[in-house]
């Protein structure tokens, strides 16, 4: 393979569904992107943009309405289900839990498109399976039934039959939807390390704005009516595309930590100054009371005190200055401004 060929790249894609009576009912599109090797790339978007309709089209498991898909080069349409299962993994929402497969079971089947057709593993598939086992730091789970695993477990396993079946590309849809937080930050630190150390080119639809801002080579922003953006985090949260796609009414896009904000809206503006977490999590209380922070705002204002391990808050308001300990002492004072 020309390793200098994207892993995947359309041209005037259209993804979406055929009615009833043959017309076509586009949901994404028209999209030129690529995935490259090494790649980890995260689709975001509201719900209902389309993210799982696109993903499926990609992955060639619902046709493309308009375009080309071209997977190392060849038109996805000329592969046929044995060849793309070579060169496309795919994870779904849903796990795994009418199976008294065990673990290790589940994760041997990712070997299934290289098997003959009595799926007889061969030693060279063996240990494929036991690479993918380590990737995924599933050791402890294979002598389980699958029924058994919390939902973090189970979408562990399935990443590892998916690394198993060795394909450049890699795609999962919304694989954090059923996992706690410390879970789904696991997850998604855990594909960003096998991006690098593998060089596949990983695609994940998700809802993990704050995490895929953290861990994604690009992004991708799927907006309602079917139009994408993409580039490098960085890049579309500073050109403020990212606030143009999520922000809504009474939500507020924080460009300068990367996190959305909650605020009733009064507008009530605030001064604020100080450094360092004291001031962030100053600022955070100050919004969720409905107060806009202001830096050219010296009347009513915070300041923000850390001396040898203690914090001080100082609030001017009405040619006065009142001092507080703690933030609650604070916010409580601010109810009268």
């Amino acid at each position: 393979m020309n390793h200098q060929l994207p892993l995947l790249q359309t041209m005037n894609l259209a993804a979406g569904y055929v009615s009833g009576a043959k017309k076509l009912l586009p949901i994404a599109g028209p999209l030129a992107v690529d995935i490259h090797a090494g790649q980890l790339i995260c689709l975001l978007g509201p719900n209902g943009s389309g993210k799982s309709t696109l993903l499926r089209t990609l992955a060639g498991l619902q046709p493309l309405l308009e375009g080309t898909i071209k997977i190392a080069g060849t038109d996805i349409r000329k592969l046929k289900p044995a060849q793309l299962a070579q060169k496309i993994s795919l994870v779904l929402t849903d796990p795994v839990r009418n199976s008294n497969l065990t673990a290790y079971s589940l994760v041997a089947l990712g070997r299934y498109p290289y098997s003959n057709w009595l799926g007889v593993l061969r030693e060279e598939d063996k240990v494929v399976i036991n690479q993918a086992i380590e990737a995924a730091q599933v050791e402890s789970l294979l002598d389980r039934k699958v029924s058994t695993l919390s939902d973090g477990e189970n979408q562990k396993v399935m990443l590892a039959r998916a690394l198993a079946e060795d394909t450049p590309l890699m795609m999962l849809d919304e694989p954090t939807a059923h996992l706690d937080l410390p879970s789904r930050i696991q997850l998604m630190r855990l594909l960003h390390q096998l991006a690098r150390q593998t060089n596949k080119g990983i695609l994940v639809s998700t809802h993990e704005l704050d995490l895929a801002l953290q861990v994604a080579d690009q992004v991708w922003l799927l907006q309602t009516g079917g139009r994408l953006s993409s580039g490098t985090p960085e890049d579309l949260v500073l050109n403020g595309t990212f606030e143009a796609v999520f922000d809504k009414e009474g939500i507020f896009f924080d460009k300068t930590t990367g996190t959305f904000n909650m605020y009733e809206g009064h507008s009530k503006k605030i001064g604020l100054t100080g450094e360092g977490a004291p001031a962030f999590w100053t600022k955070r209380a100050l919004q969720r009371q409905g107060f806009v922070i202001d830096k050219t705002t010296e009347i009513p204002s915070v300041r923000v005190v850390e001396e040898t391990g203690r914090v001080r808050w100082l609030l001017n308001h009405s040619d006065q200055q009142q001092e507080y300990n703690t933030i609650a002492g604070l916010l409580q004072a601010c109810k009268s401004l």
